[in-house]
């Protein structure tokens, strides 16, 4: 067996390895409550996606991946982040029932997709692949038959980013 036959899988569990461990470092972070250093983590997070994608060679999906969320997204995270200027003294404490209200969010939105997975079969009807990072057919399919997906991800972005207004933002008393 030769290096170039198992790089690809040496590639793939280092890169979802470093996904899953960015991922969760962006939630629960040990070494600082800063959230930029959260949203440095996301940089990360979204870097090792890109880099699965490159292995699946969808390479249109890495480029995209890097440009709109690495560099867009992120930009306007840490510039909502800067903007509100928190002092350590001044974050939010977490409540008990807004943790135990997130986390059987969390519980509900998990199941409700296992069901939908299981249901849907994904992968079953594909058609054949035309051409290896073409960007004609994803665009059929991501506007005719996804679209309702790729909008439910653009509300997801907008709740992140309400999301990190309210976490950072000063209490008021």
């Amino acid at each position: 067996m030769a290096l170039s036959d198992i790089l690809p899988d040496i590639l793939f569990y280092l890169f979802a390895a470093l996904t899953l461990l960015c991922g969760v470092l962006v939630v629960a972070n040990p070494f600082s409550r800063n959230p930029v250093t959260s949203a440095m983590f996301l940089v990360l997070t979204i870097i090792s996606m890109a880099g699965l994608f490159v292995l699946l060679h969808a390479f249109f999906l890495a480029a995209v991946q890097i440009i709109v969320y690495a560099g867009a997204v992120i930009v306007l995270f840490l510039f909502v982040i800067m903007l509100l200027d928190l002092k350590e003294e001044q974050r939010r404490k977490i409540k008990l029932f807004g943790a135990v209200a997130g986390l059987v969010s969390v519980g509900v939105i998990m199941i409700i997709s296992l069901k939908a997975l299981r249901a849907a079969r994904p992968g079953a009807n594909l058609p054949a692949p035309q051409l290896e990072g073409g960007t004609n057919a994803l665009g059929q399919l991501l506007f005719t038959q996804y679209v309702l997906p790729f909008e439910v991800v653009s509300i997801l972005l907008l709740v992140a980013m309400v999301g990190v207004i309210l976490l950072s933002k000063k209490d008021l008393k």
